[in-house]
Parts: C-alpha cells; structure tokens; sequence
C-alpha cells in the first residue's frame, strides 16, 4: 500500500469541496523574532509591548502577515502542491489579532475552477479561513492558483468562476476590541504623517531596496511550510530555478514600505492582489504605494488607509505598472490593494 501522497491535480477539485489542512500551529515569540529577521519589519505596534499598551491592546499582537502566511502555509500540501504559480487573492479580512500561543489551522472551500485552453492546466479558486484553538475565525480570504492535470485525458469540469467584490468595504473591516490612537507616540513610531496628511491618489517611493537571497528565501518557505514544489526542487522548473514564494514578496514589500507609511500600523482588509512576474534569488526589490482611499472608523483616533503597494526590480521607472496593452509591465512583482489602521 501506497502511503506517500503527490499532493492533488487540477481534476481532483470541485465546487463545494471542503478541505480540512493539516497540523495546526502553535506561533510563539520564535515567529516573530525570524519574521523581523527575515524581513526589514519595524512597525512599533507589532514590535514593543509598551506600545501596542498604550494603544489600547493588552500587549504587541504578532504581524499581521505571520498569521497571513501561517494560515496560507497549511493550505499548500491539499491546494498548491502541484501549482504553476499562485494568481490572485481577493475579499480578505482579518478578524482578530494573533498574539504569541494561539494555535491556527485551516480549512478551505473550493469555490471556482476553469480548466485553461492548453489542457494541461487549471485554474482553481478557494476561499480559505484560519481559526484559532478556540474555534474563532481569525483570517478569512480567497485565492487562486494555476494546478498542473496529473491526468491530461481526465474531462474538464464545468468552468465556475466565483463574483468576487472588488473590495473590502470599510464598514466591514474588524477593528481590533480595545484600540485607541487617541495617545499615539509618533515619536515611537518612527514618523510625524497621520491619515489627514495622506491624500487619495498620492504616490510615495519607499526608496530602499533588498537584494533578495536564496537562503532567506529557504528559510521563508520552511518557516511558514510552504511545501510547493516550484519553490523547493530547482528540476520542477524547465529553467532550473526556484520561484520565490510570493508571500516573500508581500512581506518583504511591506516592511520597505514603513518609509513613508510607518503609521499604517495594521493590516486588516486585503482587497485583492497579483503576483504579476516571477521573482528569483538575486533580484533586488523596491516598493511603491499608491493612497486610494481614507476613512475614519469608530475606534478613538483609528482611521483607516487603503493602499495600493507595488514590488517592483531595482531600476524599473518609478511608479510604473502597466503597459499601454493594460499588461504588467515585466519587471513588475506584486500589485497588492490592502486597508491599514492608522491614527488619524
């Protein structure tokens, strides 16, 4: 008896299947000490106990993209073994904070499939929702990946494309319970601007730029088991590399983006996002954003900032997305719509 498992192909999805992932993960101090590691993270909020004290919170909840990745790496063993790529996300909320010993797992929702003209592949939709030890929804978002067929003659499915909205509303964004800007130290916070200061349409250049390695690479993808094949085994690839794992890009992307936005303090509403170009080792990544809207909230001194943040190669022209055929320009990485509390 066969007891390994090769992960599922396109043909082995449906629409309204329902998949419970696998080993649930106790997150401790360990994640976020690699996290700021890994990536130049220095939001105050997720980085001083004092801080996230003074605003409102009984200590720093960990970053918003360690429960983000957490929950999306128990998906990748039953959704993205086998992926070409991972697309898009779309209609993500995050619920409530994740502090150090909660316990997430995962389950997803097969909500769409398409098989693609070439016959080799498909696209498969899922929406996916990560719980704490106390059965409380933390996360809730959905993506969609490219799966190799394992068997080119199985028939296609009936094509499901699922009506996803554009974006979050702000009235449904979850503040978390307790949060109070109302004291804010922006001298703790490493920089003046609050909501007024923003103006929907501004673009602000982060201007620092990482060279991405390999080995941080690695450890990313261990970090979080991320186990698809196309970012661990260099033969999967017909150009013998290793994709970088797109939630690298966005974490990565994020931190260069305190430059200028280091009072956008919490992610909480993802709208939608592409990883428009593959990224390998040695590629240096910049960032960019983009002020598409602002909102206050009901929280004391709370607003609410949506950006658009852009990962882009090192000597692209600044502010650059697509082109004149409404493509991703090449050297284009992430294109990432996301709401962030800030004080107003």
């Amino acid at each position: 008896m066969n007891k390994t498992n090769a992960g599922r192909f396109f043909e082995d999805y449906h629409v309204g299947q329902v998949i419970e992932h696998a080993v649930p993960r106790t997150l401790s101090g360990g994640e976020r000490a690699m996290y700021h590691a890994l990536y130049p993270a220095r939001h105050s909020l997720h980085s001083s106990d004092d801080f996230a004290r003074a605003c409102g919170l009984h200590e720093s909840p960990l970053d918003d993209l360690i429960a983000f990745h957490t929950v999306f790496g128990k998906t990748v063993p039953d959704i993205s073994l086998n992926a070409v790529a991972n697309l898009g996300y779309a209609e993500g909320r995050f619920l409530q904070s994740v502090y150090e010993g909660d316990t997430l797992s995962s389950r997803s929702e097969v909500i769409g499939v398409k098989q693609n003209s070439n016959g080799k592949t498909g696209v498969v939709w899922v929406r996916t929702t990560g719980q704490n030890q106390l059965g409380q929804d933390m996360l809730s978002y959905v993506r969609w990946v490219m799966v190799r067929k394992g068997n080119l003659d199985a028939t296609a499915p009936q094509t499901v494309i699922p009506d996803l909205a554009d974006s979050v509303l702000a009235s449904d964004l979850v503040i978390p319970e307790g949060l109070d800007f109302t004291s804010y130290n922006f001298i703790h916070a490493g920089e003046p601007h609050r909501l007024a200061d923003y103006e929907v349409g501004e673009k602000i250049d982060h201007v620092d730029g990482v060279t991405i390695e390999e080995a941080e690479h690695m450890l990313a993808t261990r970090m979080w088991q991320n186990t698809a094949k196309v970012h661990f085994d260099a033969t999967v690839r017909e150009d013998g590399k290793r994709l970088m794992y797109g939630g690298h890009i966005i974490s990565l992307a994020r931190a260069l983006s305190f430059n200028g936005l280091a009072n956008a303090q919490m992610i909480v509403g993802l709208n939608s996002g592409a990883h428009a170009n593959p990224c390998f080792a040695g590629d240096t990544v910049t960032a960019w954003s983009e002020v598409l809207d602002t909102t206050e909230t009901n929280a004391p001194g709370v607003g609410a900032i949506r950006l658009r943040l852009v990962a882009q190669k090192a000597g692209a022209d600044a502010f650059s997305l697509k082109g004149a055929d409404n493509k991703y320009l090449p050297d284009v990485l992430l294109d990432l719509d996301y709401w962030a509390l800030i004080p107003v």
